[in-house]
């Protein structure tokens, strides 16, 4: 959503970078650009009038004239006001000493309500709570089993009945008390327009359950038509927070950045993408970094923690390292990555990665395609790709549906990764080896004389593996350096994975 914007961003700041000094005519004319690309990106104009007031008071200061590097400093400053534009801290969410905590959910049709009150439920339930789902849109066809639906895929129930909403959300918290749910999610009605019949209904079911939370639900493709939107609602029901779903959608971003100042509330949930688990608090610190190109690491991590066993990592990576990584461990690693979603968002979260690459057009298909070569090897082949001669690639291809030539390029690419790895282990063989002796010393004596603790090629919850002279393998610091990914741009070749 914020690709053009960061860009706009990171060309302007781009060229402070390297300023001993900066003017007040130097920080105007960076203001300028900003100040177009931020209306550009249908930020209200209002917000953006006192965002670039508040970075020239402290960019024109003594903060930045005393700085060692101001053009560093700088970027602290747009970031440190970007962040507050954005909400400044993530919500924190406390909940009611006498349960149930409810949460009211409220929004116009089509903004995705019933959806992000499943999307919510199983993130209460991933906090160790119990949520109940209360089906109180008795307007739109189907509101009800839809979220009785969503309610099955993540195990939460759903309670609704044929009578006025009003009466429905009653009789859900005398349930919720009655099973022992101690969180409550109201999914109301919508309409295509605020109208004062849609806000009576919300108003009076809100008076009924009296809500620890009332969030407003604002579509992020809709500009500052959301914000609109979010100052109506909270007229009304003073709000608490916004949802602000599509975040992953191809609008300008205009609204998330717009919703915080106007309307005085922050943006709590950011719905990321269609699956449920798309769904996350929202990080106004995490989402500056990366409209500023910083990338956005503990996200990062945050998502590989979900889906990689820590154990079987650690083992991979010193596998990878010694030399001994197989095509299986390739396959495997490959299934992990697919669960943190697409390659192309992977990539964009990572800090340092070239704009040609984040902008490049990545199609997930082709690690299903590799994935389809390698299930078709046999155990051996996987283990030693030496085994296979030209008959074995084309009964590979056959079997994988592509062609010998793509098993071949496949084969050379992973060889050449696994000699360059191991040659960047090789260079921290003697501080593994002195590592491994400093544990051995630590561990009890068994009978004999044995050490006991079994044969981990690395203790188990300690630090990576850090090697000597790792930017110096990689290129790091050099025009045109730094590692290599085959397939991407700057890569070996320009086809994903060699693969067509």
């Amino acid at each position: 959503m914020f690709e053009s914007l960061s860009d706009r961003f990171e060309s302007v700041l781009g060229k402070l970078k390297g300023k001993g000094k900066l003017s007040e005519a130097d920080v105007d004319d960076a203001l300028r650009e900003i100040r177009l690309a931020l209306l550009e990106a249908d930020v209200n104009f209002t917000v953006v009038k006192n965002f670039c007031a508040r970075v020239r008071d402290r960019a024109v200061g003594e903060e930045v004239s005393k700085a060692l590097n101001p053009g560093q400093q700088m970027v602290k400053i747009v970031n440190d006001e970007l962040t507050a534009t954005l909400g400044g801290e993530t919500i924190r969410i406390t909940y009611n000493a006498k349960p149930p905590t409810v949460v009211l959910m409220a929004g116009l049709q089509g903004s995705g309500k019933t959806t992000n009150s499943a999307k919510l439920a199983r993130w209460f339930k991933s906090q160790g709570r119990h949520p109940l789902l209360v089906g109180a849109d008795l307007q739109r066809p189907a509101a009800v089993e839809q979220l009785r639906t969503l309610g099955r895929q993540i195990e939460v129930p759903v309670f609704s009945e044929d009578s006025d909403p009003v009466q429905v959300a009653k009789s859900a918290l005398l349930e919720a008390r009655k099973t022992g749910r101690d969180i409550v999610i109201v999914d109301t009605a919508g309409r295509l327009a605020i109208d004062a019949e849609l806000m009576d209904e919300v108003r009076r079911i809100s008076e009924a359950v009296d809500p620890d939370y009332t969030f407003l639900v604002i579509d992020a493709m809709t500009g500052q038509d959301a914000v609109n939107t979010a100052e109506a609602f909270h007229a009304t029901l003073e709000l608490d927070g916004v949802i602000l779903t599509k975040l992953d959608g191809d609008a300008r971003g205009g609204a998330a950045l717009s919703v915080k100042e106007v309307v005085g509330r922050p943006i709590a949930f950011a719905s990321t993408g269609e699956k449920l688990r798309d769904f996350d608090l929202f990080h106004p610190d995490r989402l500056a970094g990366r409209i500023l190109g910083m990338g956005d690491m503990l996200t990062l991590i945050e998502k590989a923690e979900e889906v990689f066993e820590k154990d079987q990592a650690e083992e991979a990576a010193t596998r990878l390292l010694e030399g001994q990584f197989t095509l299986e461990d390739f396959l495997d690693q490959m299934q992990q990555l697919k669960k943190m979603g697409p390659l192309s968002g992977v990539l964009g979260m990572m800090p340092g990665i070239p704009k040609e690459v984040k902008n490049a057009q990545i199609d997930d298909r082709e690690i299903a395609r590799v994935e389809a070569i390698i299930r078709s090897m046999t155990p051996a082949e996987r283990v030693d790709p030496d085994l296979i001669d030209q008959s074995r690639r084309v009964r590979i291809a056959n079997g994988s549906g592509t062609e010998a030539a793509r098993v071949g390029e496949l084969i050379k690419q992973f060889k050449e990764m696994s000699k360059m790895m191991k040659r960047m282990g090789g260079a921290g063989t003697k501080r593994l080896n002195k590592s491994r002796r400093k544990a051995a010393k630590g561990k009890s004596k068994g009978p004999g004389g044995r050490t006991s603790g079994g044969g981990r090629v690395a203790p188990k919850g300690k630090a990576p593996l850090r090697l000597p002279d790792f930017e110096a393998d990689l290129g790091g610091g050099r025009p045109g350096g730094g590692l290599r990914l085959p397939g991407l741009p700057g890569g070996p070749n320009s086809d994903p994975l060699g693969l067509g």
